[in-house]
């Protein structure tokens, strides 16, 4: 299945990362990735929901919101600004 990013979600400090995926059938996933110092700037997967996974972009959206700590405190932490 071939897959495209269609969107990116960095973190403040930008060392960590969430990639919506779309599969190419429709349906999406996502991808979350950390950069450390010590491997010169390259991307870890950390955790990986491939597309397949959920039906719709909102749907791996918040998904990524509740299963990855940090994206889903920016989440809150935005809400609460307003």
């Amino acid at each position: 299945m071939i897959s495209s990013v269609i969107a990116t979600l960095h973190n403040d400090d930008a060392h960590r990362c969430v990639k919506i995926i779309r599969g190419s059938d429709g349906t999406f996933g996502f991808q979350e990735f950390r950069r450390d110092p010590e491997d010169a700037g390259g991307w870890t997967l950390v955790r990986e929901n491939a597309p397949g996974t959920y039906a719709t972009q909102v749907q791996a959206v918040a998904a990524a919101k509740d299963e990855v700590a940090w994206l889903g405190e920016m989440a809150t932490s935005a809400k609460e600004a307003q």
